[in-house]
């Protein structure tokens, strides 16, 4: 199979992977062959290990940072500081596309930029819903208050739950009046930790008026 035959069987999908392989052909080891010596002529663009796009000009699509952040590294959702962003919670542009998973921590950096993922206990992975970017790709983004919940969790060091004034001053929360608290407390009970809780109370006193 030369490129160009590979690009017109290839070009329908956002990525793929060295998995799919078996569907194109019956040589799967030749192809892997020509995956890394179209690697090294840049037609074809490395995500992480065994998964990758085609070059900007032969892509039908271009994938956003949110849809490859979860075909990077499955499962998991887009949340932190980067939900918090997208949902409006924080003013900040955010760099670096985060996500919290139920396996390890890990980060990945490629032409794409650079991608993070942060370790929560199974019993707090969830609370996510699906942002449809097209017909073909979709993306798992943190609910507001799991967001919220997931980063001070995972940056509870930095939070006194007498502090009523790290909110705003330390993480510049903002347009948070419209969250629920009933959700906020419902997430922070999935995590073991008493200060999350509150946290999250003195969070749903100070913000949500």
């Amino acid at each position: 199979m030369n490129y160009a035959q590979f690009k017109q069987k290839i070009r329908p999908f956002p990525v793929f992977s060295t998995s799919m392989l078996g569907t194109l052909t019956r040589d799967v080891s030749t192809l892997k062959v020509q995956l890394s010596q179209w690697k090294k002529k840049g037609f074809i663009k490395s995500l992480r290990q065994g998964l990758y796009v085609l070059n900007p000009e032969d892509r039908r699509m271009e994938p956003s940072s949110f849809y490859l952040a979860n075909q990077m590294f499955i499962p998991s959702y887009v949340s932190l500081e980067s939900a918090l962003s997208y949902h409006g919670l924080i003013p900040e542009f955010v760099g670096v596309i985060t996500s919290v998973t139920p396996r390890k921590t890990c980060r990945f950096e490629n032409d794409f930029g650079r991608f993070e993922y942060r370790h929560v206990t199974p019993s707090a992975y969830g609370g996510f819903q699906s942002v449809v970017e097209s017909e073909v790709m979709t993306a798992l983004v943190a609910y507001p208050e799991k967001a919220v919940t997931d980063f001070i969790y995972l940056n509870l060091s930095g939070f006194d739950e007498r502090d009523r004034s790290v909110f705003t001053e330390s993480y510049r929360f903002q347009n948070s009046e419209d969250l629920s608290a009933a959700r906020l407390r419902r997430y922070a009970q999935r995590y073991p930790s008493k200060k999350l809780a509150a946290v999250i109370d003195l969070f749903i006193k100070e913000m949500l008026s």
